[in-house]
């Protein structure tokens, strides 16, 4: 059986290599790309603008694609341009970047659980946004940017506190995760005392963040959200080499010279901020996080964390989701954390249900 199989690895191993093209970057040094990998991410990026062209033209008053393209070049009509410019695009922009920092978010927990539970889901990242979202909106009163602050403060001090729990000599996939739920038992607790204290409109408004929503969003939360991306998105697809070292276990990584623990950490802090900085903007949004990455790894069929596949996955999964939510319901439309959420807890079934059949669980 092992003579039969290790030969058959040998040849998979050859064939992934061989369809890698080294990429020249400045300075003389190359980057090898696969070439299944990288024809994902360019249909995936194609997707994503297809579906941005065609939500910016859902809604009330229905704008033909063309229309929608034609406008956002500078050449449509007084009506198309203050629909598509003011009303739409930052809904649609919110979406974009939300489904990217989630899908990254995601690809990196994954990679450092080693474990495709490992979502900022289940680890209780989000609720800890959700409990200072809440905790500012019932005990404070406060506005738009004060729950965008308590959120990503929540969601910071909640990673802070899953990461000290579960650090032993370093950082182990399973106790990460069991710790992460165990946290967010104690912190839904906490949302829910919350409520419970909350007057009817405090509670109200609650339970619409709460929900996850792109309603009513303009350019207020994107540029924020933007900044936060542009900046943390190059560091982490900088240590994106360490990371698939990181994969292969600490000591091997430690053998291949990666700081393991340095380099956890400063991801597992961007994933955070990203995860964070995605409710501060939309809500908790659920699932996005916990799908976008295997299904990233399954269409590129490409080991490691796959980053920016799955951040363009969890901006197409988004996208699709609001689209959703505005069509599939008629009249009745629904927050987009809803149908994530509904989509996200079957996945979350059969992802279950797959690791248990194949031994992992």
């Amino acid at each position: 059986m092992t003579t039969s199989t290790a030969p058959r690895r040998e040849s998979r191993e050859r064939t992934r290599r061989a369809a890698a093209r080294p990429l020249r970057l400045p300075g003389g040094r190359s980057l090898r790309v696969e070439r299944r990998a990288l024809l994902t991410g360019v249909l995936l990026a194609a997707a994503a603008l297809a579906m941005s062209v065609l939500l910016i033209g859902t809604g009330d008053f229905q704008i033909a694609p063309w229309d929608v393209v034609r406008t956002l070049l500078g050449s449509g009509t007084t009506a198309h341009t203050f629909i598509v410019n003011d009303l739409r695009l930052p809904r649609v922009s919110v979406a974009l970047l939300v489904g990217a920092a989630l899908g990254m978010a995601g690809a990196v927990f994954q990679s450092v659980s080693r474990n495709p539970l490992g979502s900022p889901d289940l680890l209780g990242f989000g609720y800890g946004s959700a409990v200072g979202a809440l905790a500012v909106i019932i005990l404070f009163k406060g506005g738009a940017t004060e729950v965008a602050a308590g959120a990503l403060i929540g969601g910071l001090l909640a990673g802070a506190a899953v990461y000290l729990m579960a650090y032993k000599r370093g950082i182990q996939g399973y106790r990460l995760v069991l710790v992460g739920i165990g946290a967010s038992a104690v912190l839904i607790a906490v949302i829910q005392y919350l409520l419970t204290k909350a007057q009817v409109v405090d509670a109200t408004r609650a339970m619409v963040w709460l929900t996850g929503s792109l309603a009513g969003r303009d350019r207020s939360q994107v540029v924020p959200l933007l900044v936060l991306c542009a900046v943390l998105f190059p560091l982490v697809l900088g240590h994106g080499r360490a990371l698939r070292m990181m994969e292969m276990g600490d000591d091997a990584a430690y053998a291949l010279g990666v700081r393991v623990e340095r380099t956890r950490l400063l991801l597992m802090l961007a994933a955070i901020l990203l995860t964070t900085g995605a409710a501060a903007a939309a809500g908790p949004i659920s699932f996005v996080a916990l799908a976008a990455p295997q299904l990233a790894r399954r269409l590129t069929r490409s080991p490691g964390a796959n980053l920016m596949t799955s951040a363009l996955m969890g901006s197409v999964l988004l996208l699709v989701s609001d689209w959703a939510s505005q069509r599939a319901f008629g009249a009745d439309q629904l927050p987009v954390g809803v149908v994530t959420g509904l989509v996200g807890g079957v996945y979350l079934l059969w992802l279950l249900v797959t690791e248990r059949r194949a031994g992992r669980i």
